[in-house]
């Protein structure tokens, strides 16, 4: 006769084990949160790690109802508590952070957080880095920049973070093609399709990687 409640158990410690074993991903968002909720989905059925915060500094930004839908907590740390010394890194070890993830965050990372998270705190850039990088480039700023030089070609660089923006060691770049005749948008949708194909591919490579 089967013993319905011992396998319950070994499936319920079995489950637990690999709870246990995966990485902790934290996600730093500031706006609608599609990059956070593709990256929230990819790790639903991964056994390497899973998103166990998300954490934006608007109150109003839609990532927070996303986070929600998704099952996965969230918390909003407004623009003076994020700069607040020690503040972050206090959150982040509360959830045994093993990677902080930036979807479309425009804070700058504060100076005790890169310290204490060195090559833990990875970026994607909406377009091929050096080019179009630093201090207010962000978004459809980015793609209208494109757009206007003529470029031939644009894309996305994973990278991690430092002191500066959109300077840090570059982890990966992938490439889309811009037509004579593409608009912003139209730019921005086939670096969007990118994002969502690379970024969750990549993280799960470099917390692999952190064995």
């Amino acid at each position: 006769m089967i013993n319905c409640t011992f396998f319950a158990q070994i499936i319920g410690r079995c489950a637990q084990i690999r709870k246990n074993m995966q990485k902790n991903i934290v996600i730093l968002a500031s706006g609608s949160g599609t990059n956070t909720g593709n990256i929230i989905r990819y790790f639903q059925s991964s056994d390497v790690a899973r998103v166990v915060l998300v954490v934006s500094n608007k109150a109003d930004a839609y990532v927070l109802e996303r986070a929600k839908r998704l099952q996965v907590p969230s918390l909003v740390i407004p623009r003076d508590k994020f700069l607040e010394s020690g503040y972050v890194c206090s959150v982040l070890q509360e959830y045994h952070a093993d990677l902080v993830v930036l979807a479309g965050f425009l804070l700058r990372i504060p100076d005790d957080m890169l310290a204490a998270y060195p090559q833990r705190i990875v970026n994607i850039h909406p377009s091929l880095l050096p080019k179009y990088g630093g201090k207010g480039m962000y978004g459809d700023k980015v793609h209208q920049a494109v757009v206007a030089a003529g470029e031939k070609e644009s894309g996305i660089t994973i990278h991690y973070i430092d002191g500066h923006f959109d300077e840090g060691v570059t982890i990966f770049q992938a490439k889309c093609p811009v037509l004579p005749d593409d608009t912003p948008e139209e730019v921005a949708h086939k670096v969007h399709a990118l994002e969502y194909e690379h970024y969750p591919k990549v993280i799960e490579r470099i917390l692999a990687e952190k064995e």
